[in-house]
């Protein structure tokens, strides 16, 4: 006799969110001629950060420059590039707090319109290269699904166990 399993339901909608991708990989930013436009997000330690960005208007028939520069809380540069329609970043982070990159228009751009720029920005297990670790320890199908849920549910526990430390660090102050 065959027995089903059964599973909570909360446990099915968990498993269920962890192994769908996110809905949008990418942040599109547009920065104007002569401001300059940022993002951050709150990490803490000793997590790896990666991030593609590239220059996705055209205007004119000429692609737009821009200048880059991310920071750690403390004011670290982590990156700093100027005049470049494409880059990349990647550093794994020393401390807590809100890491910030900044884009703006190089003054060599010509014209007077806003200059688009697509950034896919990656923190903790979404920037770890999944494909080279099926190919290393040789997994398929759902033996990599199975890793991936078990990464994104180690990075949940530590998230929390960060939140909660931070948490009792507030009470004292």
């Amino acid at each position: 006799m065959i027995k089903a399993m059964t599973f909570p339901p909360f446990l099915v909608v968990l498993l269920l969110a962890l192994s769908t991708g996110p809905l949008c990989d990418a942040i599109w930013l547009n920065i104007p001629k002569t401001g300059t436009k940022c993002v951050s997000e709150e990490i803490h330690s000793n997590v790896v950060v990666l991030s593609d960005y590239v220059v996705v208007s055209v205007e004119d028939g000429q692609t737009a420059t821009i200048a880059v520069k991310v920071t750690s809380p403390y004011g670290n540069n982590l990156h700093h590039r100027e005049n470049v329609t494409y880059g990349r970043f990647a550093f794994t982070t020393e401390e807590a707090g809100n890491y910030l990159a900044c884009f703006w228009s190089d003054n060599r751009t010509r014209g007077s319109g806003e200059v688009v720029v697509n950034i896919d920005w990656k923190t903790g297990i979404a920037a770890k290269d999944w494909e080279s670790v099926a190919r290393k320890e040789k997994l398929q199908g759902v033996e990599l699904e199975l890793r991936k849920l078990e990464g994104a549910v180690e990075a949940i526990h530590e998230n929390l166990l960060y939140l909660k430390s931070r948490s009792r660090n507030e009470e004292y102050e």
